[in-house]
């Protein structure tokens, strides 16, 4: 887009004068208004100078020069006449009117900057009566609006169209308003990486200057022609694309962010934990990291970090409630992120539940309360590029799954998202191995949920040696040892779960399954399944009594009376993480503590051997914790000891 850009000071009649500032506007009338009621409140000495660049300048141009012209030099554009101006700016534009092919940068620079100098004097125009006062409330009902919010302009207009309906064609005007008073903030969606100074030397040697998109964090390497500037190389940033084009000369206005809020000074967390009804492990772990948010009352900037480490079919979401209440029930606001639409809504009434009272969001792609404002907000992973220091207590759910594992854009949305002074709780079953290090080497609080809500422990599984899919649906035989668990699996009315690596083997190994198990309904599914929602549902209900799938239902799904079988547990596509994820699917009923799993592989790996030892691990914790019923807490022992 483009925008004005201008230059404002002010000094005395006797020619005393201050320096020089530089403003952005989408809406100059606005800006008018703006320092004419400035005028009214100096004294009758003071005169006001204003040299207007540009009414229409690309905006990343206008940014480079209002940030250029800040960082220069004392003395920097403190004088001068119309020709001085044009050649200042002219030098501060040299890198990007080289950047366009050809005369096209000349042109533009001819067709956009107009240096005109005009003064304003208190009582020259009046403004027109009730205008400014009625304009000063839209801005104040945008600022709040906008508060802990980076939207593109079309996203701000949407959402002040929704929310705000009677501010009508004049948001521009309210917008500029906000931004005079230093609410809220303009930038360019894309821009070089904050560094040192030096880095506008170094790029104005290179052909093309390096961006990173400010809204997710990415490297923007593909340019195009844009009808928005009229650069025929104009940047945008393609990780983020289907939240809208981020581009070089888009608009991210950032509202701003309310003081972090850290919990009631006089709040007991053992009184906030028993009001939850949670197992033994459960308030040991919730403790721990409400004793943490409680502590850091006195650490104003930097921001907390908390792992929840909790084994599959622990209950992590109802250990999240008491540090829900510690924060909301003190008027902060929490994020609960989640990498999948589907997780979020099916926490969505659980948590409406348990917070009937607190104004809540649920947002994801297609979500209808996109635009408005909770004191406890759902959402995916994805949704958190729109805001920024807008959250007190940030909780990641599953950080280790997809999309968020491995993705540095929706880290940067994360981080971003909580205030200066805000904590984020990590929930996982299976850590990256950084943070495990980090727990290990006690730079990380952490604390460990060793055991499911029904006190038993997790099912170790069993390692079997079998050939690989591929090659058993080319001999199209299936082993007689895993057609032998099968059997034992369904003949003891359990659901089972068959995890393969490829979707493409789900169909052929369905056919196998049910030639050799006639009498029992057996389906496949993935994610490239329409139907993968009405399988699952159908399985749960014990319509279907086998499901062949992928890691997509790796997570997320609770299935009574469940065992699980994973075949090919030696590929490079199976990690430890996932192996224990897919384990973690059996055993979680209280009717039926124990389960079966089965590594099944023509040879055992590390993953799996990794895998099995965190099992263990943690059915040990939780026995020397006193986790553990007293009745498998004995046969554990006598496991052990066997073992030995």
């Amino acid at each position: 887009m483009k925008l004005a850009i201008y230059a404002i000071r002010y000094g005395d009649a006797m020619g005393a004068s201050g320096e020089w500032r530089l403003y952005l506007s989408i809406n100059l009338m606005a800006d008018s208004l703006w320092w004419r009621e400035q005028l009214k409140g100096q004294s009758s000495g003071r005169l006001w100078q204003i040299v207007l660049i540009s009414a229409n300048m690309p905006l990343s141009w206008a940014y480079r020069v209002q940030e250029d012209f800040a960082s220069g030099p004392d003395g920097f554009g403190n004088e001068g006449s119309v020709q001085q101006w044009e050649e200042l700016v002219r030098n501060l534009l040299i890198r990007q009117i080289r950047v366009e092919s050809g005369e096209h940068g000349m042109k533009m620079y001819s067709g956009c900057v107009g240096i005109k100098e005009f003064e304003i004097r208190r009582g020259e125009k009046e403004v027109a009566e009730g205008h400014l006062p009625r304009l000063g409330e839209a801005s104040d009902v945008a600022a709040r609006q906008l508060a802990g919010r980076q939207l593109l302009a079309p996203e701000a207009q949407a959402l002040l169209a929704e929310i705000a309906p009677e501010i009508g064609s004049e948001w521009t005007a309210a917008v500029q308003l906000a931004y005079l008073a230093g609410r809220v903030s303009y930038k360019p969606a894309l821009a070089p990486p904050q560094a040192e100074r030096a880095w506008r030397l170094v790029w104005r040697k290179a052909r093309r200057e390096q961006l990173r998109c400010r809204r997710c964090g990415s490297m923007a390497a593909q340019q195009s022609a844009c009808a928005a500037c009229g650069s025929a190389a104009c940047a945008y940033c393609e990780a983020c694309l289907a939240l809208g084009r981020s581009r070089a000369c888009a608009l991210l206005l950032e509202g701003a962010a309310l003081p972090a809020v850290r919990g009631t000074a006089g709040d007991d967390p053992a009184g906030t934990i028993s009001r939850w009804g949670l197992s033994p492990a459960q308030s040991a772990a919730t403790g721990a990291a409400l004793a943490y948010l409680a502590g850091r009352r006195g650490d104003a900037q930097a921001k907390g970090r908390f792992l929840l480490w909790a084994v599959t079919g622990a209950g992590k979401t109802e250990m999240t409630y008491p540090l829900l209440d510690y924060i909301l029930s003190s008027g902060g606001s929490v994020l609960v992120a989640t990498p999948r639409r589907d997780v979020v809504l099916e926490l969505a009434p659980r948590v409406a539940r348990a917070f009937p009272d607190t104004a809540r969001v649920t947002l994801y792609g297609g979500s209808s309360e996109r635009w408005q404002r909770g004191q406890l907000t759902l959402a995916t992973t994805h949704q958190l590029l729109r805001f920024r220091h807008a959250f007190d207590l940030v909780i990641i759910d599953e950080l280790d799954a997809f999309p968020y594992h491995n993705d540095p854009m929706l880290a940067y949305a994360a981080e971003a998202c909580c205030k200066p002074g805000g904590s984020f709780i990590y929930l996982s079953a299976t850590p990256p191995a950084q943070l495990q290090r980090e727990a290990a080497r006690g730079t990380l609080a952490h604390a460990r949920v060793p055991v499911r809500f029904h006190r038993h422990p997790l099912p170790v599984p069993i390692l079997m040696k079998l050939p690989p899919v591929a090659q058993q649906i080319k001999l199209g035989k299936l082993p007689r040892e895993l057609l032998q668990g099968l059997a034992r699996s369904l003949d003891r009315g359990a659901q089972v779960f068959v995890f393969v690596t490829r979707i493409a083997q789900i169909e052929t190994y369905v056919a196998l399954l049910r030639r050799a198990l006639p009498d029992v309904h057996i389906e496949g599914t993935s994610s490239e399944d329409p139907l993968r929602g009405e399988k699952v549902l159908s399985f749960r209900d014990r319509k279907i009594r086998l499901l062949v799938t992928t890691t997509i239902l790796e997570r997320g799904v609770t299935v009574p009376k469940s065992d699980v079988y994973i075949l090919d547990a030696n590929t490079r596509l199976f990690d430890d993480a996932s192996l224990v994820q897919m384990a973690g699917r059996a055993g979680r009923s209280k009717d039926d503590p124990a389960g079966t799993v089965v590594f099944g592989s023509p040879e055992v790996n590390r993953s799996q051997k990794i895998a099995v030892r965190q099992i263990k691990r943690m059915n040990a914790i939780a026995r020397r914790s006193g986790f553990l019923t007293e009745e498998t807490a004995l046969d554990l022992a006598s496991t052990s000891e066997a073992g030995r």
